[in-house]
Parts: structure tokens; C-alpha cells; sequence
């Protein structure tokens, strides 16, 4: 289990190092939404694999709390982004 761990760590670290470059950089603003969604997706798992690692579930309303909070973020840019280009009603 300690590999498996170990392994998760570090891809789940790069997966949110490139995030971030790619919130820092990312070219329009519905880049950096996705970014920064699948940046939290990574914390969501990198807190389910310590909880996971640690055997404990004192984290699941964290994680249920950080992707309701991911969710509701997403579609408000989603809806934000329409109505900025004419789609909505």
C-alpha cells in the first residue's frame, strides 16, 4: 500500500503542478475553468488516497463539500460564459 501511495502522490502533484500552469497561462477564460476544475478533481483524490492511506473517513464531508463547491462553480462560469456570448436567453 505505501507504492501505491507513492505513486498517487506524485501523479496526483504533477497532475496539479501542470493545472496551475495551465490556470497561470491558459489563453481564455474557459481554460483556466477547466483548469482549475481538474486541479480540485486532484485534491478530491489526493485527500481520498490519504484518507484511503491513513484509513479514516473523517475527510468524506470534505470531499463531498470541495466538489459540491467545484460543481457549483463550473456552472456558474458555464452559464456566465453564455449569456457573454449571446447563447443564453
Amino acid at each position: 500500500m505505501n507504492f501505491v501511495g507513492i505513486v498517487c502522490a506524485v501523479l496526483l502533484g504533477l497532475t496539479g503542478l501542470l493545472c496551475l500552469v495551465r490556470i497561470v497561462r491558459g489563453p481564455t477564460m474557459l481554460d483556466r475553468t477547466v483548469a482549475s476544475d481538474v486541479f480540485v478533481a486532484a485534491c478530491v483524490g489526493a485527500i481520498g488516497v490519504e484518507a484511503a492511506i491513513g484509513r479514516h473517513n473523517t475527510t468524506l464531508p470534505i470531499l463531498v463539500a470541495l466538489a459540491l463547491v467545484a460543481f457549483l462553480g463550473s456552472v456558474s462560469i458555464a452559464r456566465y460564459a453564455a449569456q457573454a456570448s449571446g447563447g443564453g436567453q
